[in-house]
């Protein structure tokens, strides 16, 4: 695989976030949500290296959490979509607001994902399809491991992000 010609190419990086970004775990009250943990590593990824290099962080996920938002805002991740649980229409609705914005026109191949489960699987395979980047951390689903360009040595929340995101920039 030609990384230059990804990296290059590659204008948005979607994340997951529960498994990707955390461990996974959900922490829960009685009032709800209690903690996420993120790995501080990840988040210098994407806030000194992603960002600076032209690459636009997106989080899509399927669950809310006001936790989340806040880690964004740290981070300034602007486009965070939560409760989706149809991933893929997201990111064309995304992919369309963006070629709009920009008057260029951007598709699967300028998406890199990281993901760690099956429903991760309805982006991840399309934007690996059409010559974009897949990724995953190290415990992710056998089958996200399958497709991945990338499979972190890392587990989720342990600095998965960070390493794919030194990965794709690499020279």
């Amino acid at each position: 695989m030609d990384k230059e010609k990804h990296f290059q190419d590659i204008r948005f990086l979607i994340m997951d976030v529960d498994g990707t970004l955390t461990d996974g775990k959900i922490y829960m009250a009685d009032s709800g949500e209690l903690f996420k943990v993120f790995d501080i590593k990840d988040g210098c990824g994407i806030k000194e290296l992603l960002i600076p290099a032209g690459i636009l962080p997106v989080i899509i996920t399927a669950r809310s959490s006001r936790i989340l938002e806040n880690r964004c805002k740290e981070l300034n991740i602007t486009e965070i979509y939560q409760g989706c649980s149809n991933k893929l229409k997201k990111l064309d609705q995304l992919l369309e607001i963006y070629s709009a914005r920009n008057a260029e026109t951007y598709s699967y191949v300028n998406c890199a994902y990281i993901g760690d489960d099956i429903l991760d699987l309805q982006c991840m395979k399309p934007i690996k399809a059409a010559g974009g980047l897949a990724g995953c951390p190290a415990d992710a689903a056998e089958e996200v491991k399958a497709i991945a360009d990338f499979v972190s040595s890392k587990g989720g929340g342990q600095g998965a992000v960070r390493e794919f995101i030194e990965w794709m920039l690499e020279r």
